[in-house]
């Protein structure tokens, strides 16, 4: 295989879609939690959920796991999905919704180039709660790679947007 080929640039993820064990649920936390909109229902089994008025952003549906129990952590497959705010303010109002709501927060990491909250869906999916960073904010290595860290989130800081 060669390796002159390289993703351009302005390649995207374009949209993550999980099996869940119980569609209702399952909206009940990326629509009315996280706010995302229903853009459509494929029959009974299946939901596509957007921002900003995309055909999806999020598909989810139990065509094959219905009831079923979440995937165990020690086995290959999906890590988190990671849904980028546009801005730090974003990121904070997300936060507190998690919080008024009293759902539980798994972790919270200041990468250096990103603020990062971390939670589980309602079937166990990881979920990063994220924002970038501006480019010139990031730090380099003598040979050009990102410096990344993972250095606990100050959250009382980060509400302290909801302030601004």
């Amino acid at each position: 295989m060669s390796n002159d080929y390289t993703t351009p640039a302005e390649t995207r993820i374009g949209h993550v879609h999980l099996k869940v064990s119980d569609l209702d649920r399952a909206l009940g936390f990326y629509r009315d939690l996280l706010g995302f909109e229903l853009t459509t229902m494929y029959g009974e089994n299946a939901a596509f959920l957007s921002a900003g008025g995309y055909h999806h952003h999020i598909g989810l549906n139990t065509w094959h796991s219905k009831g079923g129990s979440p995937a165990p952590k020690s086995s290959p497959g999906l890590y988190h999905t990671a849904i980028l705010y546009p801005t730090r303010k974003d990121l904070a109002e997300a936060l507190q919704r998690l919080i008024d709501h009293e759902y539980p927060i798994n972790g919270a990491s200041d990468h250096g180039v990103s603020e990062a909250i971390y939670l589980d869906d309602p079937d166990g999916n990881g979920v990063e709660l994220y924002r970038d960073r501006p480019r010139e904010e990031w730090e380099f290595d003598e040979n050009g790679s990102v410096k990344m860290t993972t250095k606990p989130l100050n959250l009382d800081n980060l509400l302290q947007e909801l302030n601004n």
